[in-house]
């Protein structure tokens, strides 16, 4: 709009200097060069900065006047009267003034306020102690810079995008640097696990240590900051701190003012506020009940509000779609729009784990709703256009996680995509292993499965991500001849099979679920129903007291420690060791299926006790009640001990050779809480009569006069089986060191739900007497992994949880009550 020569100039007062005020001078400059006369007041005593190119700053690859936006001769230029360092603590809407902290008045016709936003500081003790610093402004990064030129060690509470920048530059700076981190991975709010994965690896890499699940406790010192405390009771050596916990709107004016508040200063789409003369923009203002924290909201709300201000008719602002970079150099990494995880979207997920690449593209309707890439970001602003623009994408889903120089390719078969390559065409990035050398080693040496293969050129031996080409290449290359029978994938998410992740989980050392998914090149972004929690037993296994379960990757019955029934009760299995009770214990049950109402109680067939009916929401109060009587979960819902059943033995039968129900119940507590990949029951007779049906259960025991016969592979469901001979032992304490060995060793082998009979068929019973049986060492390694399993796993998780953790399980989500139907006049 161009102004009127003669016209009399009103003015615009702008509290606050930053890149939002900013970017609202350069778009009125550009519309209304000569409409105001401008005073700008600043907390800062400097002119305006990019203050998102703080972590370079920090880090060293920038100076101070490298992020200058506006500098004093900008100033002079566009006639700008800034009051640098110069605070205004009160807004007279009446007289239509402000007030500054040394007394000064002035007057406005219009007034601004870009007051942006204030760091939060987690309320703990020694909060306040010298040494103690967070991460908004140049007055921060000065204090960081000051406290790394003497070096120590620097603790940063926050790993979100703040948090991690700061890390990095005072790594870089030469402190020793700690990330302290509440959520379970960084980020978590712009990242899938699967990427925050992949960023921890690289945060780590640069020497940073990071802490997830973490909650600072106190912060310790006498007349400085000395140390961190954790919840958890860990200390962390710091002659800094850094609080990047998050930030809220700066609305503390406005308040004063009585201007309408929120969780930010309210606006319209032309950012007026409930003041016609007043107008908000930036981090302090709250948008159709939305506050941002990102630059780019900042700028399109800047350009609508100088249009206004302007004069001319502008449709108003809507808001804004958000996409994320983090500013450490050397990690590559974006974010826009929905990632999480949800029933009603499509994904596309690619991953190179050679060269640390993770994309995934969210689609609901052949439209992209979020994305995000890791360690190759050139596609983001292509991505990030089609997200805003709702673009339809269907024509060219096919090529669209290849990124946008690959559009208008043809899918091709994968046998003939494959055969189509170059000989030098690389097949395996792990290894270096091309196609010509892959099909020159199948011809020449007879191969012809994946194993001979991996055997002779490494090829798909490490990440397994091209497996499915190294396939393609066998049935090229072989053609009617190949057949890749008896070789089924884990699940739809991956070509690897059960026993490949499993020793991938081993060899490469990997400890979360992100992890797997990652460094084996899965095909989803978070696995799928067969996949989850298959993985999360395999990590259990092979790092316990490491790898923290994950309750959403357990199917509900394990979730909730009951069983579900047809009608959404659950039943309830108290652990009665080897089949044995007592009055009292059968009293407290009673008096819980009194108190509870549970309208059935039925005695199994593994010689428990069944409480069927008990509402979700009762349970914890049940296992309160029956936990007060001695009684502990039977973990009648697990893969893994449910069982030990027993006959009476040489302490009651007159036929009893040893004593059968003693050697029950240890086995029992000894075993019990082990995780397994299917259900585990056990049986011990007292004599070849067999009352306790050892013959047909997972593992049996047989006693006769001269020791104990070990049998296993038994089963009476669906599929019934007698038992194999494992062997013969005089003891029974090497019946139980003979049994958890060979448990231990099933525990580790077997495919996730795969019986004791059928994992015993599929490996050979031979194998696994000379394993158990022949080998001691082998059997005496076996029993103390086993051991050590169960340090990790043996509690009781009916008390934990009526103790109260998890109580969200058991929290009904609202209560509901019908509506009377009312008759229709």
């Amino acid at each position: 709009m161009l102004d009127q020569p003669n016209a009399k100039k009103q003015k615009l007062v702008i509290l606050g200097n930053g890149m939002a005020a900013g970017r609202v001078m350069d778009e009125l400059f550009a519309r209304a060069p000569d409409r105001y006369d401008v005073v700008v007041f600043g907390a800062e005593p400097r002119v305006n900065y990019d203050r998102i190119m703080l972590s370079p700053v920090l880090s060293g690859e920038k100076a101070y006047d490298d992020i200058l936006i506006h500098t004093d001769e900008w100033y002079a230029t566009n006639k700008v009267d800034l009051r640098r360092g110069e605070l205004v603590i009160a807004i007279d809407r009446v007289a239509k003034t402000v007030t500054t902290q040394s007394g000064a008045i002035e007057t406005y016709d219009t007034l601004i306020i870009a007051t942006g936003s204030k760091p939060i500081l987690i309320p703990v003790p020694g909060a306040e102690l010298p040494g103690v610093v967070t991460y908004r402004d140049l007055d921060d990064v000065n204090l960081m810079l000051d406290a790394a030129g003497k070096g120590g060690h620097a603790v940063v509470i926050g790993g979100g995008l703040l948090g991690l920048e700061a890390a990095a530059g005072l790594a870089m700076r030469g402190m020793t640097t700690t990330v302290v981190h509440l959520m379970p991975t960084l980020m978590e709010r712009q990242l899938d696990p699967n990427a925050a994965y992949l960023l921890q690896k690289a945060i780590e890499a640069r020497g940073i240590e990071v802490l997830t699940g973490a909650n600072t406790a106190a912060i310790l010192g006498d007349t400085c900051v000395e140390s961190v405390r954790l919840d958890d009771g860990r200390t962390l050596p710091a002659d800094l701190v850094v609080m990047a916990v998050g930030i809220r709107p700066n609305t503390a004016l406005a308040k004063l003012a009585d201007l309408n508040v929120k969780r930010g200063i309210v606006v319209d789409d032309h950012l007026r506020t409930s003041d016609d003369n007043i107008y908000a923009v930036g981090e302090c203002v709250e948008h159709r009940g939305q506050c941002y924290g990102l630059v780019a909201p900042l700028y399109d709300m800047a350009k609508t509000l100088a249009a206004t201000l302007a004069g001319e008719t502008v449709d108003g602002y809507i808001g804004s779609t958000t996409s994320t970079k983090l500013k450490v150099t050397g990690v590559d990494l974006f974010s826009a729009g929905d990632f999480a995880e949800g029933d009603v979207k499509d994904e596309i997920v690619l991953r190179d784990p050679a060269r640390g690449i993770y994309k995934r593209v969210v689609l609901r309707d052949d439209r992209i709703i979020g994305a995000v890439l890791y360690g190759d970001t050139a596609d983001g602003s292509w991505y990030f256009d089609l997200l805003k623009k709702n673009a339809d994408i269907g024509a060219m889903r096919n090529a669209l996680i290849l990124g946008q120089a690959y559009q208008g390719g043809v899918a091709l078969d994968p046998v003939a995509a494959v055969a189509a390559l170059s000989d030098d065409a690389e097949i395996c990035g792990c290894n270096g292993v091309c196609k010509g050398a892959i099909t020159q080693a199948i011809t020449a040496h007879g191969l012809t499965t994946l194993d001979d293969v991996r055997a002779r050129t490494k090829a798909s031996a490490s990440c397994g991500q091209c497996t499915a080409k190294v396939e393609s290449l066998l049935a090229a290359t072989l053609g009617d001849n190949y057949s890749a029978a008896g070789r089924k994938p884990m699940c739809k998410c991956t070509d690897l099979t059960h026993s490949e992740v499993r020793g991938f989980i081993l060899s490469k050392e990997l400890k979360s679920v992100p992890a797997v998914m990652q460094e084996l090149a899965w095909k989803t972004s978070c696995g799928c129903p067969s996949c989850r929690p298959a993985l999360n037993y395999y990590l259990l296994c092979a790092w316990p007291g490491e790898y923290a379960d994950d309750a959403q990757s357990r199917y509900i019955n394990e979730r909730v420690h009951a069983n579900i029934q047809k009608d959404g009760t659950f039943s309830v299995v108290p652990r009665m060791w080897g089949g044995l009770t007592t009055p009292d214990e059968l009293r407290a049950i009673a008096d819980v299926a009194d108190r509870f109402k549970i309208p059935t109680v039925k005695v199994t067939g593994g010689q428990r006790i069944d409480l069927l009916g008990v509402r979700k929401e009762d349970l914890p109060a049940v296992w309160a009640q029956l936990n007060s009587a001695g009684l502990v979960s039977g973990a009648a819902y697990a893969k893994g001990l449910r069982t030990v059943k027993t006959c009476v033995g040489s302490e009651w039968c007159r036929f009893g050779t040893q004593d059968s129900t003693g050697l029950g119940v240890k086995l029992e507590r000894f075993m019990c809480g082990s995780w397994a990949p299917a259900k585990v029951k056990l049986g011990v007779s007292g004599c070849p009569r067999n009352c306790a049906e050892s013959t047909v259960k997972d593992i049996g025991v047989i006693c006769v006069e001269s020791g104990y016969d070990i049998h296993i592979a038994g089963a009476a469901g669906l599929h019934v089986r007698q038992t194999d001979l494992l062997g013969h032992v005089d003891t029974e304490d090497e019946a139980i060191e003979y049994i958890a060995a060979f448990m231990q060793m099933y525990r580790e082998e077997a495919g996730y739900l795969e019986r004791v009979w059928k994992w015993v068929e599929n490996a050979g019973l031979d194998k696994v007497r000379a394993a158990i049986m022949d080998d001691a060492d082998n059997r005496r390694a076996l029993l103390a992994r086993f051991e050590k399993s169960q340090r990790a796993v043996r509690r009781d998780p009916w008390a934990e949880r009526a103790a109260g953790r998890e109580q969200h399980e058991f929290t009904p989500l609202a209560t509901l009550n019908s509506i009377i139907a009312v008759p229709a006049e």
